[in-house]
């Protein structure tokens, strides 16, 4: 029994040991390039998916036995680990750090919310849809962790009313607190002896019913071990934390800056296709909006029937009048909106800003009408959505956080100049270990490409083109759903989009029929606490067991990958003609192909 606890406590030094020496007769036996770059790529495969080692310090492995086995010199490894993609991540972060600073994402969830009213149902609904669209610009993450506080004053206002109203109504059973059913009795009195007797009697079978309610939902609350007061509210918590989770997650798939997966998708793809100009923030946006709208309505109709059940019918219902539920609910949304204030100076300039980034990013080449990168015919291709992110970035470094007040008002360092953003600020928000994973997984891909190890993989993968395209696409998109489960989401897709490529090119279909749901089912993580930060951060709040999580994740898996199949061959395929191979990419043999 020690040595085993000793072996799990030590694990991650045994795999760091055993998996170079176990992998070491693959370079040795076979002498060749490929073979040099394949033990490289299996060892970084291994440690980001144990997590051995820090993500970040796996992703530097390239840089040093790249050089070693003669695959890239230092600097073009080196060149490998900034990309235009770190620019657009450094523009996207100014923005996310003003917005958490100045309280703007809290405003714009509170105020969503309160559009769509209180109703359990709609409460759940409210806040996927703000969470949703903070993960748009926000990283996933941060959304969750804003939003949840939210919802869980919320969700302890609603415990506390119901359990002062049922106290209020045992009391009134028991006869403590009653004055108008005695008045009514002392009038039914004077009036007919028969007519109490038949009241009492039924007031007394009242009586029976509601106590007999309210033993069961002590018995319940005794079960919760006096957490909750029924097992109503304990299935309320679960869905209302589960649903933070999920939309966090689901909303980032809209935007290419939503999420980091998205991100390094549109690197990869950029490097390895640059005569191909149509993955933009514009294009993915009018891809995966639909997609994303869709999989967060289906999610929301999943979760309210496994949770709260399946009246959609009293939801409708506008003249209803509110529940104690529901106007406690009202009352913490509102008390939180209140305490914001009136919208700063510092909230209006960053929501300017957000919106002229978001204008930009549209505008840059949006396909169907030229551009503002049109404006440079002689430098064509040089603007890209980070030369956006940069302009306006800077700006939260030079605009002043504080105008300037009179010496009249009394306070010292009037005239002081701060910006909307500090550098530590932005450092504190920065994701470095993202920045280095994503330089890690392109330094990989430029090693397979020298290494001739990508054109190999591709030469075996040929036979694939035999079967249906349907099944190829969704055997990898569930392989890296399963796989991102106990993964990172950006190191499982850094390893397969390497391999994907070739693939694609190899049966000779469009790579983006394959890479497009592939990165996108990179993200539905929705199974385990551990599978990605929005799961674990609701689930540190209590209300969730991991079985919970699994039953409501498999779920919303299936959802997912079920609309991004049918995005990819419905919208998907006339918007980026994906039933033809294209001319941008690698000229390869035809091999047979089966339709889908």
């Amino acid at each position: 029994m020690g040595i085993c606890t000793k072996f799990l406590a030590y694990h991650r030094i045994f795999i760091i040991i055993l998996t170079p020496l176990l992998l070491l007769p693959l370079p040795l036996l076979i002498q060749t390039k490929e073979a040099e770059c394949a033990y490289t790529l299996f060892i970084v495969a291994v440690y980001w998916l144990s997590e051995a080692m820090p993500l970040a310090v796996t992703a530097l492995i390239p840089a040093l036995m790249f050089p070693l086995f003669g695959i890239l010199k230092s600097k073009m490894v080196a060149a490998a680990y900034f990309k235009d993609f770190h620019l657009l991540l450094i523009g996207v972060i100014c923005l996310a750090t003003s917005i958490e600073k100045w309280n703007l994402h809290k405003r714009i969830a509170l105020r969503m919310v309160m559009l769509l009213g209180v109703n359990p149902g709609w409460l759940m609904l409210g806040f996927m849809l703000s969470s949703a669209f903070l993960s748009m610009w926000l990283s996933n993450t941060s959304t969750a962790a804003m939003v949840m506080p939210i919802v869980e004053a919320v969700i302890q206002q609603i415990l506390k009313a119901e359990a002062e109203v049922n106290t209020i109504h045992m009391k009134r059973m028991n006869g403590t607190a009653n004055p108008g059913l005695q008045l009514n009795e002392d009038e039914e009195k004077q009036e007919h002896n028969g007519e109490i007797i038949r009241n009492e009697t039924s007031h007394n079978t009242m009586k029976d019913d509601q106590d007999d309610t309210l033993h069961q939902n002590m018995v319940s609350a005794s079960e919760m071990h006096g957490k909750y007061r029924s097992k109503k509210d304990h299935m309320m918590c679960k869905g209302m934390s589960l649903c933070i989770a999920y939309a966090s997650t689901i909303g980032g798939l809209t935007t290419i800056t939503g999420t980091s997966t998205n991100l390094i998708f549109a690197e990869h793809f950029n490097n390895r296709y640059p005569d191909c100009h149509c993955i933009n923030f514009g294009s993915w946006f009018l891809l995966c909006f639909p997609i994303s709208i869709i999989i967060l309505i289906l999610s929301w109709v999943w979760l309210h029937w496994l949770f709260l059940g399946f009246n959609f019918t009293g939801m409708c219902n506008c003249s209803k009048e509110k529940t104690v539920r529901e106007q406690a609910s009202a009352r913490v949304i509102k008390e939180e909106y209140k305490a914001l204030g009136p919208m700063s100076y510092q909230e209006i300039v960053t929501l300017i800003i957000f919106i002229l980034m978001a204008l930009l990013w549209f505008t840059r080449d949006p396909g169907f009408i030229p551009g503002w990168a049109s404006l440079f015919p002689d430098y064509k291709g040089y603007a890209t959505d980070s030369t956006a992110a940069l302009v306006l970035g800077l700006l939260f470094f030079i605009i002043p956080a504080h105008m300037p007040t009179s010496p009249s008002s009394g306070k010292k360092n009037d005239y002081s100049y701060s910006t909307l953003i500090s550098w530590k600020e932005f450092q504190a928000c920065m994701p470095w270990e993202i920045a280095l994973l994503v330089g890690g997984g392109f330094a990989l891909a430029e090693g397979s490409e020298v290494s001739g190890l990508s054109a190999w993989v591709g030469s075996k993968l040929t036979p694939l083109g035999s079967l249906p395209l349907w099944v190829t696409i969704i055997v990898s998109s569930l392989i890296v759903t399963t796989i991102t489960e106990i993964a990172s989401n950006p190191a499982t897709i850094t390893i397969f989009l390497p391999i994907l490529s070739p693939l694609a090119e190899a049966i000779h279909i469009n790579p983006l029929y394959i890479l497009i749901p592939t990165t996108l089912c990179t993200s539905f993580a929705f199974l385990l606490p551990v599978a990605n930060p929005p799961n674990a951060i609701v689930f540190t709040y209590g209300h969730l067991r991991v079985i919970d999580m699994v039953k409501a994740g498999l779920g919303v898996n299936i959802i997912g990958v079920a609309v991004v199949m049918l995005a990819v061959s419905t919208w998907g395929t006339t918007f980026f003609n994906l039933k033809e191979y294209p001319s941008w990419a690698p000229a390869v043999p035809t091999v047979n192909i089966t339709g889908p």
